[in-house]
Parts: structure tokens; sequence; C-alpha cells
């Protein structure tokens, strides 16, 4: 009988379009998916996968045995999950995506708790700025700031992440503390590039949302730049709290037009859909998403 390891490396292989993507898809070595392969070939008697140095396409027979194949091990995986999780189960590989400044300051602190409180978890958590392409990396899980662009994800949305205009005590007693978003035209701001609208800050006025328009001699992509160019006393800036928060409660900076703040930069933690998602999923979500919401607030 074959392997369910086995199947599952070549319906990668297939769908994956080369062994070393489905090496990675799968977090297999390249080693073994190979022999898996070997295997299964051996045990059918005949070959399943064309090899090129680049492409892994299906032989005749193999394309048949890929369509009368997958839809049974898909069941099988389902059937595996579904007892798994009526056992409470919490054991396996987890990998976990984050932004990088976000991934250190939040996510790290977080699944350093639920590694100690499930000591048969072992979790990798891979830190970009990027919306990277689920299958390509491998991941389980994710935390996206911002709306996400890929609508075959599910999405479990957190509370909104407040939005701040902030700058230097210094600066302020130099150019006056404005009072509403329009008081913004006479200030320096410091501007944040790679976005829709670099030159407009949104703000909440009279019940409704407006964006006003504000100018600044230097701009970054950086908000790690921009809050050390506010620390300077350059200007006005607008981050999201977290990224600030230590150098407000220290009084390096101070935060203005608060009661005119938009609705903030929406947080949520994002899966691909399965069945019957592993128990270890299911634990970490809840877990990350109650982590979140306690340290954000």
């Amino acid at each position: 009988m074959e392997r369910l390891d086995d199947l599952e490396a070549f319906l990668a292989i297939i769908e994956q379009g080369s062994q070393a993507a489905a090496s990675r898809h799968l977090r297999r070595p390249l080693q073994s998916l190979n022999r898996s392969l070997i295997a299964l070939e051996r045990a059918v008697g005949v070959e399943l996968v064309k090899r090129t140095t680049r492409r892994s396409e299906p032989t005749e027979p193999g394309r048949v045995f890929y369509e009368r194949v997958k839809p049974a091990v898909a069941e099988i995986i389902a059937a595996r999950n579904e007892a798994a999780n009526a056992r409470g189960e919490v054991s396996g590989r987890l990998k976990v995506g984050a932004p990088v400044l976000f991934a250190s300051s939040y996510v790290a602190p977080i699944v350093s708790r639920f590694l100690m409180l499930y000591p048969n978890v072992e979790i990798e958590l891979r830190a970009s700025d990027e919306q990277v392409d689920f299958l390509a990396e491998g991941l389980d899980v994710a935390v996206r700031i911002g709306e996400s662009a890929d609508d075959s994800l599910i999405a479990r949305r957190l509370h909104a992440l407040r939005v701040v205009t902030f700058a230097a005590p210094a600066y302020l007693a130099d150019r006056g503390r404005p009072k509403h978003p329009k008081d913004l035209i006479t200030h320096a701001c410091i501007l944040r590039s790679g976005t829709d609208a670099v030159d407009q800050w949104p703000y909440r006025i009279g019940g409704r949302e407006q964006a006003i328009k504000v100018n600044g001699r230097f701009r970054t992509n950086s908000a790690a730049a921009m809050r050390a160019a506010a620390t300077e006393g350059l200007g006005l800036a607008r981050l999201p709290l977290w990224q600030i928060r230590e150098p407000v409660e220290q009084g390096v900076l101070e935060i203005v037009l608060s009661e005119f703040e938009d609705e903030g930069m929406p947080i949520q933690l994002v899966w691909l859909p399965t069945k019957a998602p592993m128990e270890r999923t299911r634990r970490f979500v809840d877990f990350l998403a109650n982590g979140l919401k306690a340290d954000l607030l």
C-alpha cells in the first residue's frame, strides 16, 4: 500500500511544477521528496513524472493517477485532522508570517509564550514586509496590517490599530501645537513615501473623514527613519501608535490632534481555508489574537 507521505509528495510535485518548489511547499528535504516519488512509481509500476532540470510534468499515466488520487488524499488528510482535533492534540510545525518590526516587537513574545504552553509544537517565524505568497512560502498563519489583497485567504479581523500624529516637544515649543488638522498647512511634515497619497493625511472632521494636504522637505519609506527625524525636531509625522509607543511613554515624542484621529489601520490574521484546520492552527490563531489584543490595546 502506498504511503500517504509518498502520495502527498507526488501531488505537490505536480501542483508546484517542480521538485524544488514542492520541497519548499511541504517543508521536506529535496532528497526525501525524490525518494517518495521513486517509491510511489515503484509501487504503481509506471513512470508518473517526467523530470527535467527545472520542471516536473506528469506523464499521461501520471495525469490520470493524479486526478484519481487527489480527492482521496484530501479526504484522508481531512479525516486525520478531524481525528487529531477530536483528541485535542496540539503538536507539529507551524510557519507564521508577520511584518518585520511587528514580528520582533509583538509576535515573537506571543510565539514564545505559546511554545512554553505547548511543548510539542515547533514554530518558524518568517518576518517580511511584503505580502508573500502563502503556498510558495508554506505559511500556515500570517499577521497582515492593512487590508489583505488575497481574497482566497480566511481573515480574522482584530481591532484597528490607532494611527497618530506626533512631534518632538522642542518642535512644538518652537512652531506651536496644531489645534486643528487644517493648521498643518503651516507646519513641516515628515512624509511616508510608497503610499497612494503621500501628502494627504486623513482625519475625522465633523463626523466624516477628510484628507488634509500637508507639506514637507523629508520623505522616506522607513517608519524608523520617520520616528528618528521627528525625534530630532524636523517636523510632525503620522504613524501607527505601536511604532512610537516607547518614545511617547518616555516623553521624547508627543501626540497631537488625537480628537481628530480616523478609524485607524486594520490588523488581521489570515490563513488558508481547509475543511478541518489542524488543532495547533486553531489554538495558535486564538492565542495570537488574544495576545495581540492584550498587548496593543
